[in-house]
């Protein structure tokens, strides 16, 4: 899970793997400590996990100097506890069950929502967007001097985590308080705040997005990891100006999901 290793030669005089090959040979215990650890409540620091949660809004910077502090310590970047991923989960089940009552579901419809949410948009999407952002910042971020660095997966799905919780909180959560009597009315009052709403979420997951790979000090040209923002700019405005509402596709989209 390490998201950077060097090394100098394949194999040291004594016979010793070098730190890469190391690092290597032990992602796989690292990932069943993980895993393991997820049944394992007590070993987990959920008030650490929630002071991630609040700086991931108010100072996502300081998040990222944990990361460091964890690679001077621990000797990696991505997260050894699972807490974060657990306290996640079940603000993804509590909203999504708020989705539901929000859009007049039932029991059954509301459970089909959230298995739909949990495995596909949470954890499939996660996992494609993850995957995608590790092969792209190390096929073209890593810089030519730092080529025996890279970054793993592991880290870039942390990074994904991060950037998801704000985007969650605001459209699945706050959001909430405003569909039925001003998103969804059917005014430019009410496209105006839902669509200003998903103009910060989204922006919220790419500034976070950049802020998780700048951090990594072998990568290069990060910047264009923020070149998003200027066609989310250019959709927010063309949707206020034809009077697209976003949160009323979502609702639509969920309900069709449950039929």
């Amino acid at each position: 899970m390490l998201p950077s290793t060097s090394v100098n030669s394949s194999m040291h005089g004594n016979g010793v793997l070098n730190s890469r090959d190391a690092a290597r040979h032990t992602a796989g215990a690292k990932r069943y400590k993980y895993l393991r650890r997820l049944f394992r409540f007590r070993q987990m620091d959920f008030e650490f996990a929630a002071w991630q949660m609040l700086y991931l809004f108010t100072s996502p910077q300081r998040v990222y100097r944990n990361f460091h502090y964890r690679k001077q310590t621990k000797d990696q970047w991505a997260r050894d506890d699972p807490a974060f991923l657990v306290l996640l989960s079940i603000w993804l089940c509590v909203s999504t069950i708020g989705f539901g009552f929000v859009l007049d579901m039932g029991f059954f419809e509301t459970i089909k929502l959230l298995l739909w949410v949990v495995f596909i948009d949470c954890v499939g999407v996660g996992l494609l967007i993850s995957t995608l952002m590790w092969f792209i910042s190390n096929k073209y971020l890593v810089k030519r001097q730092s080529r025996d660095y890279d970054v793993e997966w592991g880290y870039a799905f942390d990074v994904h985590l991060n950037a998801f919780y704000p985007l969650l909180v605001i459209l699945h959560f706050i959001q909430l308080f405003f569909i039925n009597h001003v998103i969804l009315t059917d005014t430019f009052i009410g496209y105006l705040v839902g669509n200003t709403l998903w103009l910060i979420a989204v922006g919220y997951y790419i500034y976070v997005t950049f802020l998780g790979y700048s951090a990594l000090p072998f990568l290069k040209n990060t910047v264009i990891l923020l070149y998003p923002f200027a066609p989310l700019i250019l959709l927010y405005g063309l949707s206020l100006a034809l009077g697209w509402n976003f949160t009323r596709a979502l609702c639509s989209f969920y309900k069709y999901r449950v039929k």
